[in-house]
């Protein structure tokens, strides 16, 4: 577990270490072989022990295999030379998968790709707790996405029951991707900020025949609301022309009224007018 290291001021050795430096050289000047060699000896020992912190920094410090504690304070300070020393950054991050080929939850392969913001929260565990934090980080990230494009289709044209897809989740869907990344990177003493899908599109294999299923289903869906319209208008005029008896029309009169308004209602052009100077029937 971590555990906050109170190291000494570095200014204060910093003026030992010039000390035994000005006394070692007097020493020689005068002479003094063994006193001046033990202050040089002193002067060596001391000096590696400086570290500096820079905001929003941490330095992890073993010694001979123990963890001592980590230093989160910024500053200039002296802790034993014998320390190893170990710098990790506190600072928050970004990173951008590149876009994967992964399967949804119908089998279909599609493309996809996540942004995630993450910061060193526990140094034990991003030192100790994992060879290398940083790669763990993307090799984690990117297997949760996997997970995550498993769980949900792409979108409902295939599985109209689904709720939630990975096209039209938001939030709902990067709330479980951030939660399943969280789970992964707490062995690491990660703290996910924030983490998003960024892209999602079909497999370049299945994409056009996907592209022209889309627009096929947006055009039946068209088709049906003008149908649906074109129904409630010829209702609607044959009630108006009984009400007021415009005309009496008997049922081959009305049906043919009503194919011939649904024909206007209904085609893909602008119909064109014939004058008939005959009779319906004619």
């Amino acid at each position: 577990m971590e555990k906050t290291f109170l190291a000494r001021s570095g200014y204060i050795f910093l003026l030992i270490e010039f000390v035994l430096l000005a006394c070692s050289i007097i020493g020689f000047m005068r002479g003094l072989l063994i006193p001046s060699s033990g202050l040089v000896l002193a002067f060596i020992i001391i000096a590696p022990g400086f570290v500096t912190v820079d905001p929003n920094q941490s330095c992890v410090l073993v010694l001979f295999g123990a963890y001592k504690g980590t230093i989160k304070e910024n500053g200039f300070f002296w802790v034993n030379p014998f320390f190893n020393k170990r710098k990790i950054s506190l600072r928050a991050r970004n990173f951008n998968s590149e876009t994967i080929k992964v399967n949804d939850k119908l089998g279909n392969p599609i493309m996809i790709g996540l942004v995630l913001v993450w910061k060193v929260e526990d140094t034990f565990k991003a030192a100790f707790g994992v060879d290398e934090y940083e790669h763990f980080v993307v090799v984690q990230s990117e297997a949760a996405l996997r997970k995550l494009a498993g769980l949900y289709p792409y979108d409902n044209i295939e599985d109209e029951k689904a709720k939630i897809t990975l096209r039209d989740g938001g939030e709902e869907v990067n709330t479980e991707l951030e939660n399943e990344i969280r789970e992964r990177l707490q062995i690491a003493g990660i703290h996910v900020i924030e983490a998003r899908i960024n892209y999602i599109a079909y497999a370049q294999e299945i994409a056009q025949a996907m592209l022209k299923r889309q627009q096929a289903t947006a055009i039946v869906a068209a088709r049906f609301k003008i149908v649906e319209g074109a129904v409630s208008m010829v209702e609607m005029a044959l009630d108006e022309l009984s009400k007021k008896q415009i005309v009496e029309l008997d049922e081959d009169k009305k049906a043919t009224m009503v194919s011939n308004l649904m024909v206007v209602l209904c085609g893909d052009k602008e119909a064109t007018p014939v004058v008939n100077t005959g009779t319906l029937y004619q």
